[in-house]
């Protein structure tokens, strides 16, 4: 899975009442997506594009455990975010409704508005115009699955369609 766009990099201890603040928590994550990083940057949901990707500081994500704020950047059409470090409840949230997440050591070192390419799968993030390359936390196994589905509850249907298909067959 190789996504390119243009970063969008906001610092450290962005939490989730940034990223889609309290007062808008009874939409759905789609409609959350018109308000997404307003706490932060009130511009931002009317300029980030479909494929673009947040860079972000340590601990990206905290706060409370609101599944709305991955939510609403995927609906926003963020394609990854790559942080320092992040909240384990973001980052598990974030895998389970589809959105890549990677842990990038540099990643403070990515320009805002340069054009960025993440490999999900290589660990690997890329800035083409000026050739530097930082280390990532590759995504394997289960979690690169889930991904791959489309996240947690695609995944789950595309398993239970295949247990009823195998099921059936074997009768």
């Amino acid at each position: 899975m190789i996504l390119e766009g243009t970063a969008w990099c906001f610092g450290d201890d962005v939490n989730t009442d940034v990223i889609l603040p309290g007062k808008y928590l009874k939409l759905t994550s789609e409609q959350g997506a018109a308000h997404v990083m307003e706490g932060i940057d009130p511009t931002f949901a009317s300029r980030v594009q479909a494929g673009d990707i947040v860079v972000g500081g340590a601990n990206f994500g905290c706060g409370s455990s609101r599944e709305s704020a991955p939510g609403a950047l995927k609906f926003a059409g963020v394609a990854a975010v790559v942080a320092v470090s992040f909240a384990r409840i973001f980052y598990r949230n974030s895998i389970n409704l589809g959105l890549p997440v990677l842990v990038c050591a540099e990643a403070r070192r990515v320009t805002p508005g340069s054009r960025i390419v993440v490999d999900v799968q290589g660990g690997e993030i890329r800035v083409p115009a000026t050739g530097e390359r930082f280390a990532a936390d590759a995504l394997s196994g289960h979690m690169l699955e889930l991904l791959l589905a489309g996240g947690l509850l695609p995944y789950l249907e595309r398993r239970y369609q295949e247990r009823q298909k195998a099921g059936t067959s074997a009768s």
